[in-house]
């Protein structure tokens, strides 16, 4: 897939407040501004600048980012849950960013709408971030890829998605423009640090079974590049809620039908595992790229 011109990179969507009552129920958003300040009782730290969601294959790049200030478990932050999926830590981090004096919340205790149906369950994290002060969040995940090209191991900057699991973390008028996403700006930001990054579409499945080789193919006649369980859903609440977004993907195996391979968790995060320094260095770079220009534009 081709890469985006930079120079059509769009500005930054201004932070939001959070939606007025008639736009969307108070609930989800006030316990989004408990949990943060929870984080910030127990951290110490009063603003996180940056949010980081850790997808599978991901857990170990983290420890590049910068120096873990404090690690809470997810069941001391008001919305949050240990899942039990092997790869995702249970835990959410304040990381003060490598040469700056700036803090990332890193969010290792994702929420999957497999685990609980529910969108705004899905969407905790990222309205938590956008309450903690954060004005991007950088969203990962691990993956089936569509192109053969992209081995196992391939990081891909999502430049678009498609939203196949039926529901949303929005209700009523919640009228949202997502023409842009994926920040232009950011995957430009992103090939600074790594240039030959591929870009791609994902496509997010309600899961938790992997896809067959019909959804798969279907998904590929849609537009879709890549599939997954998670992200889309986040994406959405995130643009709501004000944050500019960076989709990457780290390709874990070939979609079903594609591959004679069985699909399982074990070769995600077998993936993930062989990954991690340079997926790390790549997490690494960005992040501090984010922390020292925030708010330029390529």
């Amino acid at each position: 897939m081709s890469s985006t011109d930079s120079s059509t990179a769009a500005t930054a969507p201004s932070p939001a407040d959070p939606p007025s009552d008639d736009q969307q129920p108070a609930a989800p958003f006030s316990l989004a501004r408990l949990a943060a300040a929870r984080i910030a009782e127990l951290t110490g730290i009063p603003e996180h600048r940056v949010a980081v969601v850790l997808g599978s294959g991901w857990g170990e790049a983290v420890s590049l980012v910068g120096e873990t200030v404090s690690t809470l478990k997810a069941q001391d932050v008001p919305g949050f849950h240990v899942s039990g999926i092997p790869g995702h830590a249970g835990t959410l981090s304040s990381v003060r960013i490598a040469g700056t004096d700036q803090y990332a919340l890193v969010i290792g205790a994702r929420t999957h709408l497999y685990e609980s149906r529910d969108a705004d369950g899905v969407a905790h994290g990222v309205r938590t971030a956008a309450a903690a002060g954060a004005r991007t969040v950088v969203l990962t995940n691990g993956c089936g890829g569509l192109n053969p090209q992209w081995e196992p191991g391939t990081v891909v900057l999502l430049s678009d998605q498609l939203n196949l699991t039926g529901t949303s973390p929005l209700r009523g008028p919640a009228f949202v423009d997502l023409t842009d996403l994926y920040s232009a700006r950011l995957r430009a930001l992103a090939r600074r640090v790594e240039p030959e990054l591929p870009e791609g579409v994902y496509a997010q499945f309600a899961g938790p079974q992997y896809e067959t080789p019909a959804e798969v193919r279907m998904a590929g006649r849609l537009g879709a590049d890549l599939v997954g369980m998670s992200t889309a859903l986040e994406a959405i609440a995130a643009r709501h809620a004000g944050l500019e977004i960076l989709g990457l993907s780290l390709v874990t195996n070939l979609g079903a039908g594609i591959s004679a391979q069985p699909l399982s968790h074990d070769e995600v995060t077998a993936a993930g595992h062989a990954a991690a320094p340079r997926i790390g260095a790549l997490l690494a770079g960005i992040v501090q790229r984010l922390a020292a220009e925030p708010d330029q534009v390529p």
